[in-house]
């Protein structure tokens, strides 16, 4: 069995806190979860996982114009260069303070990050490594409060910044000569989104928290003059018609602006009388101004908060988001209302505009949801939500395309592994969800809840069939079911008895009585009709289910039992103990042990904030919950309340591997040492409030102590803690996935790694692939593009291969490359005007390599994708077919009509042309 398992992907979460960005492309949303970034592909209907970790959680990304760059900072400041088509980290960083926004400039070249009171200017790295790839371009100063948005031009000159002290500046990149910041100072509240118009004007729009919106237009010297002096003379023949002024925003001249002003645009403050005429030159070139008529106000509701807006320059729509879970959009400049639509009960936290301005992204931290919305025909292209709080439990479908999970608010949810999104959700549990499981068949999922009942979902359907209960109202904490899903056991936690149900009529069918303490795990053999359950009472029994009421064997474990599995063949019993041991049984015939673990010190975790003693001194957390055979019996893979998952060979009873499902340190019991430092006589100061967003303390005070402005500063907010819950193997083997606090994470084997002779050449660059080409060695030209990854090198190679070498070449190439070779033949297809030649690669590929693909693998979603594309290529066909066939008919029967009405006849094609086009 191989042991190379890598992060794959991260189900049951899809949005955590932070903004939201849109691929340049559109189709693909970016979405932070946790100290990860999730991918949604919105065209394919798919969801991955970037392997790369944060230190904490992110709070802030930005995507480069060109779509390869992403940074991302945490809550610490802490920032992760992400090259997004080699999923790595090429830098990291520490802007050592809390980020508010980060916004990389048109042109690519620049990105400006909130520092504090600062704004921090610096030059975009490059695409390879370097050891300083930071460089610092400008600090710019000037606001009296944390910088909290930025936005730049459209030529990448100018910048403008929103600030907590409700003011907004407007910066240069490089220096101007003459040119000193502008302040905008007419907002009471903080500011929440900035940005300009439109590519042609520098005219911009400022949003505050208390749902103001105002519109600075950009004014040159000479018109300002023309416009004050026509209002001169209106109000001088009108009189009331004071409100219809326009007044400058004045620029401050303080002592701030005077010793920031060589930082901020780099002029000199001992210029001559030259200087002196181009500063007012460029004073007279860059003025805006404000009116009565360009302030606007959203009123919706007394207590509602702008939390965030994005404006769509090209069509001038601004969306935004407030904290009673309303979106609205307006068109900007006459702010006229467009649509509004309530899409949650709770705050949206970020919204996203993709670059066609069809679609829209908002992220609810509270629910963990993830929307996409097309405003135009009110539909939803996507609609996701996590389990609002974590996850207890956790089963793989037979075939292994989908992942039951259930979690403490209730829901059960159905994940598939091919698409990463939830399929299904059933909400009809009022409590914790302590059990899911499959029946063999793979057509029902039951789950067991502290609700005190169990419930069958048909798949097919999505409904609830089945619902079993106890005599008395009780508590299950565990499930079960025979493989042939007629048998339905569940542990009682408040009687400590076992209840069979039948699956076909839902009658109890008994009780199984015995244990003296609540049952913690149930079992059922995979071949014989045997029944284990194990409890707190320190015993593991066996029942015979359909000869004996009574426990055939009762084993003795000598410490509280809290899990427990069979081996596929049905030969050997596991069980796991509150002291860290693992005990392993022969149930062939008596049952006597086999051979013991000590897994205490496998599964330590790290010492908690509100542990008085270290970890290793620490009781908690040392011992195994989950527990699950590998397909052949050879491995188990083992999991507590830690953050490591173990792997063993039961062969040796050896730990082979341990791997960490989360290195999140936002979350606690990750960290096996605390900072000294932050220790004190009543212990971490993590543990107190800190600093945080404003807006979160505000509402927390605020539910906490009704009545008081300031709330009970000693609370203590402890995050949540790193655990495991359950884990389990797929069908195939090929991964493994676990119930954790972080999400469901799956690891599975990298197909990557395969050995590849390619791999060794180190000369492998775009003038060689043409060398090879010229050489017409097809194959080796075909796999050194696909090796660097080029796209566009490689349609180049494929165009070039000869109609009758298509057959050799599909035959030649590697399996490594078949899913990038599918994905190639997609896109030609799809647009190119040889269909034909792509759709004879299209065949000879499905022919050659369709018993190497797997079922379930990408390479099949691709040929689906090269199918579906085929379709839509023949109803193209077939539409331009009869739009010209008329036209052949008219022509051959009015041909002389035609002749002397020719002028009319072109007019009429050209109009079909477009028609059809």
């Amino acid at each position: 069995m191989k042991f190379g398992y890598s992060f794959s992907n991260l189900y049951g979460t899809v949005y955590g806190r932070g903004n939201l960005v849109f691929s340049k492309d559109g189709n693909s949303v970016y979405s932070p979860v946790g100290n990860r970034v999730s991918i949604f592909n919105l065209v394919d209907n798919t969801s991955t996982t970037l392997p790369c970790e944060s230190p904490k959680d992110i709070r802030r990304m930005a995507l480069s114009p060109n779509g390869i760059f992403l940074l991302t900072a945490d809550v610490d400041g802490r920032a992760l260069l992400i090259n997004t088509q080699r999923r790595i980290i090429l830098s990291t960083f520490n802007f050592k303070c809390k980020v508010y926004d980060i916004q990389f400039s048109p042109c690519g070249g620049y990105f400006a990050v909130t520092n504090g009171k600062q704004v921090h200017v610096w030059q975009t790295p490059g695409t390879t490594k370097e050891f300083a790839p930071f460089v610092l371009h400008r600090k710019y100063t000037g606001h009296h409060d944390d910088v909290t948005c930025v936005s730049w031009s459209h030529n990448s000159q100018f910048f403008v910044t929103g600030s907590k002290d409700a003011t907004c500046r407007v910066y240069t990149l490089h220096p101007l000569p003459g040119y000193r910041p502008i302040t905008f100072t007419a907002h009471r509240d903080r500011i929440t989104a900035v940005m300009f118009a439109s590519a042609d004007t520098l005219d911009v729009y400022t949003v505050s928290r208390d749902g103001v919106c105002l519109t600075w237009r950009h004014r040159t010297d000479e018109v300002s003059t023309r416009e004050q002096a026509a209002e001169k003379n209106s109000a001088d023949d009108i009189t009331g018609t004071r409100n219809t002024r326009r007044r400058t925003v004045q620029t401050n001249h303080d002592s701030d602006d005077k010793a920031n002003a060589s930082d901020d645009s780099g002029s000199d403050s001992s210029s001559s009388e030259s200087d002196s005429d181009s500063d007012t030159t460029a004073a007279q070139r860059y003025k805006w101004s404000l009116s009565a008529a360009d302030k606007h106000y959203f009123l919706q509701g007394r207590n509602a908060k702008v939390l965030c807006a994005v404006l769509h320059q090209s069509s001038g729509v601004l969306v935004v988001g407030f904290s009673n879970g309303v979106f609205a959009l307006y068109e900007m400049p006459d702010f006229n209302n467009i649509h509004s639509l309530s899409v949650s009960q709770s705050r949206i936290d970020s919204t996203a505009v993709n670059a066609s301005g069809e679609w829209l992204a908002f992220g609810c931290s509270e629910l963990g949801q993830l929307l996409v919305w097309e405003w135009q025909s009110e539909t939803y292209v996507l609609k996701q939500q996590g389990h609002r709080t974590d996850m207890t439990t956790l089963a793989y479908s037979p075939d292994g395309r989908y992942i039951a999970s259930g979690g403490l608010d209730g829901k059960v949810k159905l994940w598939s592994t091919v698409s990463g999104f939830a399929t299904v959700t059933f909400v009809e549990h009022s409590a914790e969800i302590t059990g899911t499981v499959f029946t063999q068949n793979g057509m029902v999922v039951l789950s067991a809840s502290l609700d005190g009942t169990v419930r069958a979902f048909d798949l097919v359907r999505y409904r609830n069939f089945r619902t079993f209960t106890s005599p008395e109202p009780t508590q299950f904490n565990c499930l079960g079911v025979d493989p042939s899903g007629e048998l339905v056991a569940a542990g009682c936690g408040d009687s400590f008895d076992i209840c069979l149900w039948s699956m076909k009529t839902g009658r109890l069918l008994d009780i199984l009585a015995g244990h003296e303490a609540p049952v913690s795990a149930v079992e059922f053999s995979p071949t014989r009709s045997v029944l284990a359950s194990s409890s707190w009472d320190g015993s593991t029994r066996i029942w015979d289910i359909f000869e004996h009421k009574a426990a055939k064997d009762t084993l003795e474990i000598g410490s509280d039992v809290v899990a427990v599995t069979f081996r596929p063949d049905g030969r050997e019993l596991a069980c796991s103990a509150l002291n860290g041991q693992l005990t392993f049984f022969d149930v062939t015939g008596p049952a006597n042990v086999v051979a013991t673990i000590e897994g205490r010190k496998d599964v330590q975790g790290g010492r908690k904030i509100l542990d008085r003693i270290s970890a290793a001194n620490s009781n908690s957390g040392k011992c195994f919950t989950s527990l699950c055979y590998s397909a052949d019996g050879m491995c188990m893979i083992a999991a507590g309340a830690t953050k490591y998952v173990c792997i063993y060979e039961l062969g040796q009873h050896v730990l082979l591997k341990r791997f960490t499902v989360s290195s999140n340190l936002s979350l606690d019991g990750v960290q096996h040492y605390l900072n000294s430092k932050l220790m004190g006589s009543a212990g971490s100061k993590a543990a107190f409030e800190g600093e945080g967003d404003s807006d979160d303390d505000s509402r927390r005070r605020a539910s906490e102590l009704p009545g008081v402005a300031k709330g009970d500063f000693s609370t203590r907010r402890v995050p949540p803690e790193l655990r495991t819950s359950a884990v389990r193997f797929s069908p195939t083997g090929r991964s493994w996935a676990a119930a954790t606090t972080a999400g469901l994470v799956v690891f599975s084997l990298d197909d990557s790694i395969t050995f590849d002779p390619f791999e060794l050449d180190i000369e492998v660059t775009p003038a060689n692939v043409e060398a090879v080409l010229a050489q017409e060695e097809y194959t080796k030209a075909l796999v050194m593009a696909f090796r660097l990854g080029e796209m566009t090198l490689a349609g180049t190679v494929l165009d070039a291969v000869p109609f009758d070498h298509v057959t050799l070449v599909a035959r030649s190439v590697p399996r490594t490359y078949l899913g990038r070779l599918l994905s190639l033949l997609a896109i030609k297809v799809g647009k190119s005007r040889q269909l034909e030649l792509y759709l004879h690669w299209a065949c000879q590929v499905r022919w050659v390599h369709a018993h190497r693909a797997d079922s379930r693998g990408p390479c099949v979603l691709w040929m689906r994708h090269v199918h579906s594309i085929c379709a839509r290529t023949r109803v193209r066909l077939f539409v331009i077919c009869l739009g010209v066939w008329p036209c052949v008919q008219v022509c051959n029967m009015h041909g002389r009509f035609l002749k002397d009405n020719s002028a009319k006849f072109m007019v009429g094609l050209r109009d079909l042309q477009r028609s059809l086009s």
